[in-house]
C-alpha cells in the first residue's frame, strides 16, 4: 500500500474509533445477536473497543508479525464464558461488528479519495488483524471455558440462570435445585447489579452470601437468589447498585427478575447506588416503559418551553422539584437552595408558560403525575 494511502486510511480509522456515532452503529450490528443483545451496552462497547484497536494496529505497523498473543482479546473471550455468552453468538457479535465498522471505513475512506487499489490492500491489512483478534477472543474463550467445567461453580451458574430466564428446557428437576444448596420450597429475594466484572462480581458474592443463596454472572450482570435480604435497603447508599426483590416462590423467580432488568437502567438514570428496594422504583419503572407517551405527553404540556433557554430549564427543574416533594415549597427552596419567593416566583412563571394551572392547583395523584412525568421526560431531553 503506498504510504499516502496508509496515511490517509490510518486517519479515517483513528477518526471512526473517536467517533461515538461510528462506535453506536457497530455495537447495533454486534447486538443483533440475541445472547449479545442481552449484555449491558457497557461490555458491547468494550468488545466494540477491542474490535476497532485491532483494525487501529494494522495501520501502525503494516509490516509487523500478527501477535502470538492478545491479552485483551484474550479477556474479552474469558469474560463472555464466565457469563454465559455461547461461542457462537460471541462470533455472531464479533462479526457482525467487523462487518459493520469495514462498510463504514470503506464508505469513508473513498469519501477521502483512497483508490479502490490501495483500500484493498488495506482491507486486507485489517482482515489479517481482525482475524487474528478472533483467535485471541475463541481461545481466551475455551481456556475459561476448561477452568470453569473443572468446578461445581459452573454447573450453580448454569441452574441460576436457568431458574431466572426459564426458558425453553423449563425449570429443573428439585433434585438438581437442591444440590445447588437451594430449597424449592422457600420463597426467594431476586437480586440483581449493574456489576459486569467477574472480579468485582465475585467480591460481590462473598459479601451477600448466605446458606441457601445462589449468585453469578447472568446476562453479564450479578444477579442471583437469596432467601433474606442482604441488608436493610435503605440503610445505605454505599457501594454498587443492586436491586432486591420482595421474596417469591421459585415459579415466580423469572418474572421477577425480568422486572429488576427493566428497574436497572431507572435506577442507574436517578444516580441510585447501594442496595435497593424493586418496590420502591416500581414507578420510574413502569413509566420508563412507555418512552413515545412520555415524549408526546412533554411536547404537549411543554412545548412552550425553549430546551435551550437556560432559564426554561431553571423554571422546569424547579417545578419538578415541588411535584416530586409533595407540593412543599419550603422544601423545594431547600432542596434548589433558593428562597421560597424565588421558587414561588419560578413556578409562578411557568404556569404562565404553559397553563399548568392543574398540577399547583390541584394536588391529586393524576394531575401531578402527569406534570411530574412530562417535566422528567422534558428535562432528561433538555440536558446539556
Amino acid at each position: 500500500m503506498a504510504d499516502e494511502g496508509r496515511r490517509v486510511l490510518g486517519a479515517v480509522l483513528r477518526a471512526m474509533v473517536a467517533d461515538a456515532h461510528v462506535v453506536d452503529e457497530v455495537i447495533a450490528a454486534a447486538r443483533t445477536s440475541p445472547e449479545v443483545a442481552r449484555l449491558p451496552e457497557a461490555e458491547n462497547r468494550r468488545h466494540v473497543t477491542v474490535l476497532l484497536a485491532s483494525g487501529l494496529t494494522s495501520f501502525d505497523d503494516p509490516e509487523a508479525a500478527l501477535p502470538d498473543e492478545d491479552p485483551v482479546a484474550a479477556a474479552l473471550g474469558a469474560d463472555r464464558a464466565e457469563q454465559g455468552v455461547p461461542l457462537t453468538a460471541l462470533l455472531l457479535g464479533v462479526q457482525a461488528g467487523r462487518r459493520r465498522a469495514l462498510e463504514i471505513g470503506v464508505a469513508r475512506a473513498r469519501e477521502a479519495g483512497v483508490p479502490d487499489r490501495e483500500l484493498l490492500d488495506a482491507l486486507l491489512h485489517f482482515d489479517r488483524h481482525a482475524g487474528a483478534m478472533e483467535r485471541h477472543v475463541i481461545n481466551g474463550y475455551h481456556t475459561a471455558q476448561l477452568e470453569l467445567a473443572r468446578t461445581a461453580r459452573d454447573a450453580r451458574t448454569q441452574l441460576l440462570r436457568r431458574l431466572l430466564h426459564d426458558g425453553a428446557a423449563g425449570p429443573p428437576p428439585e433434585a438438581e435445585v437442591r444440590q445447588a444448596g437451594l430449597d424449592p420450597g422457600t420463597r426467594l429475594h431476586c437480586v440483581l447489579s449493574a456489576v459486569t466484572d467477574p472480579v468485582r462480581a465475585r467480591a460481590l458474592e462473598r459479601q451477600l452470601d448466605v446458606p441457601g443463596a445462589l449468585f453469578g454472572l447472568v446476562d453479564g450482570r450479578f444477579a442471583g437468589l437469596s432467601p433474606r435480604l442482604p441488608a436493610r435497603p435503605d440503610a445505605t447508599g454505599d457501594g454498587p447498585l443492586l436491586l432486591v426483590s420482595p421474596a417469591v416462590p421459585l415459579d415466580g423467580v423469572p418474572a421477577v427478575h425480568r422486572l429488576c432488568a427493566q428497574a436497572l437502567p431507572a435506577a442507574a438514570a436517578r444516580g441510585l447506588t447501594g442496595i435497593r428496594r424493586l418496590t420502591d422504583l416500581a414507578g420510574e419503572t413502569a413509566l420508563a416503559a412507555q418512552p413515545a407517551l412520555a415524549a408526546l405527553l412533554a411536547e404537549e404540556l411543554l412545548g412552550a418551553l425553549d430546551p435551550a433557554d437556560d432559564f426554561h430549564r431553571e423554571l422546569a427543574r424547579t417545578a419538578w422539584t415541588y411535584l416530586d416533594l409533595g407540593h412543599r415549597l419550603d422544601l423545594t427552596a431547600a432542596a434548589l437552595h433558593v428562597h421560597p419567593n424565588t421558587a414561588r416566583h419560578r413556578l409562578l412563571r411557568l404556569l404562565q408558560l404553559t397553563g399548568a394551572a392543574d398540577a399547583f392547583d390541584d394536588p391529586g395523584v393524576l394531575p401531578t403525575l402527569r406534570w411530574w412525568w412530562a417535566l422528567h421526560t422534558w428535562l432528561n431531553a433538555a440536558r446539556p
